[in-house]
């Protein structure tokens, strides 16, 4: 129990004002003081739900539905010994631990979806809970745009979406305020999951409202205005926008969407999220936005809104100068040598709606849909990196075996519990019974855990540095 959460008065005035007539406070305080049960999602780009929950039942974890995500559980699993987040399910991408509120606006962005969503943005993407899920739903499809204004987050955020097994993403470190102007209607669908005072998130941090003041709240929510405007301005007419926050405050929460439909008018519609899970009614608004207070589903207080975009707005205009692209589109023969050099060395083909780029040496898998935006915008991070040429062919990289190989790779090595241990440590291996040449695929327990070379009878260890781990694993 967290029994010391900071909760200051004037904030439970507050609270208590914009209660539903059907919750209590005390109720909601009680909520507040009681630990949030730990929730995860499959991803499903690297294995079914049906094939998770037959790993979980094998290692004794209990699982119980997420209502509003078909992809999502709470869980129960014995972490004595190892946490969920050091286990080899975690480190290879199986699943993500996510808190069940907050896979609500994707779900919400993607119900109901009758045309293919080909180009998405997610506004304020890092940690890469909401990106990677997103992700998930485009089944790697299409452009995923991420953008993150902290420079220091997108480091974190990239290092999910690799793991994840994720290529159509284009990584961005700007402030969101910029898209409206810079990518004008360029989106099919938008997710702005936006910065807030926290005030839901106090199962998770009894300190998060510590620091709590009206006059806060009230900066916040002007900063979520200018923001919501951008993104409705980047959204495409006839596209659909999700606003979410894990606050409970109206201001930074329905006066924000009120805010947008008092600017551009008959050009935004309120789409009731009554039907997105069988007890969401318990939630929703006269507007038909879910506003949700811990009490009510067990988890942290949250608050999401679907907005549809029926006319075009005006958009800020700007001055562009990107500068030269450093990357070069590879010509048709160097693609098919790529591609037959993959091919004949790990058994792996290059997916389709993907084009090779070049950099130096580098070879990097853009998402076609990216290229109309590459003369539009400057990104940090595109696709994923491939390898690297050098004079007698291609090295290819770790997210060959973490995003392209399918259990389909025809030199791959399987490693035991021991030696899988070892790898996911950084250290090299000598598997007992097998010795093979050149570059090859490192398997564990059915799934791809990274990429290896042979010299001699040792597999040289290929994981990125930020994924090692170095204590306390499965």
């Amino acid at each position: 129990m967290h029994s010391n959460v900071a909760l200051p008065e004037e904030f439970l005035s507050t609270i208590a004002a914009i209660l539903p007539s059907h919750l209590t406070l005390s109720d909601f305080i009680q909520a507040c003081q009681k630990p949030l049960r730990k929730s995860i999602r499959v991803n499903t780009l690297k294995n079914s739900v049906p094939e998770f929950i037959e790993r979980a039942k094998n290692k004794g974890w209990q699982l119980e539905p997420v209502p509003w995500c078909e992809q999502g559980f709470w869980i129960s699993a014995d972490e004595s010994e190892v946490s969920l987040g050091n286990t080899a399910e975690h480190m290879a991408g199986l699943f993500y631990i996510q808190e069940a509120s907050s896979m609500m606006p994707v779900s919400a962005l993607f119900m109901q979806q009758e045309t293919p969503v080909n180009t998405v943005l997610d506004m304020a993407a890092a940690p890469g809970s909401k990106t990677t899920q997103i992700a998930a739903m485009m089944n790697n499809h299409g452009v995923l745009v991420a953008n993150e204004y902290s420079a220091s987050r997108v480091k974190i955020l990239h290092a999910n979406i690799e793991r994840c097994g994720i290529r159509n993403v284009a990584l961005s470190n700007f402030d969101g305020q910029v898209f409206g102007g810079w990518l004008p209607e360029q989106f099919d669908a938008v997710l702005l999951d936006a910065p807030c005072s926290g005030e839901g998130t106090v199962r998770k941090d009894p300190d998060a409202m510590k620091n709590w003041s009206k006059e806060s709240v009230l900066s916040i929510a002007s900063t979520q205005k200018n923001l919501i405007e951008s993104a409705f301005q980047a959204l495409k007419v006839g596209g659909v926008m999700v606003y979410s926050t894990c606050t409970l405050s109206r201001e930074e929460n329905q006066e924000v969407c009120w805010h947008l439909k008092q600017i551009y008018g008959d050009a935004v519609s309120f789409e009731p999220l009554d039907s997105l899970f069988e007890q969401a009614s318990q939630a929703v608004t006269d507007e038909g936005f879910l506003h949700i207070f811990p009490q009510l589903y067990d988890c942290e207080g949250f608050f999401v809104a679907r907005i549809r975009k029926h006319a075009s707005v005006p958009s800020p205009e700007v001055k562009k100068r990107l500068g030269k692209f450093p990357f070069e589109k590879a010509s048709p023969k160097v693609c098919a040598e790529i591609s037959e050099h993959l091919e004949r060395s790990l058994g792996i083909t290059l997916p389709e709606a993907s084009t090779v780029w070049q950099r130096d040496n580098d070879v990097w898998l853009f998402p076609t849909a990216l290229e109309p935006m590459l003369n539009e915008l400057r990104f940090s991070r595109m696709g994923i990196k491939i390898a690297e040429s050098h004079k007698h062919g291609y090295r290819w990289q770790h997210q060959v075996a973490s995003t392209l190989a399918e259990g389909n790779s025809i030199h791959r090595v399987t490693l035991t519990k021991e030696e899988a241990r070892e790898w996911f440590m950084g250290r090299d291996i000598r598997p007992q019974q097998t010795v093979g040449q050149g570059e090859t695929v490192v398997y564990y327990d059915g799934y791809a855990i990274g990429l290896g070379k042979w010299v001699g009878n040792r597999l040289k260890n290929g994981l990125p540095r930020e994924r090692v781990k170095d204590n306390n694993l499965f």
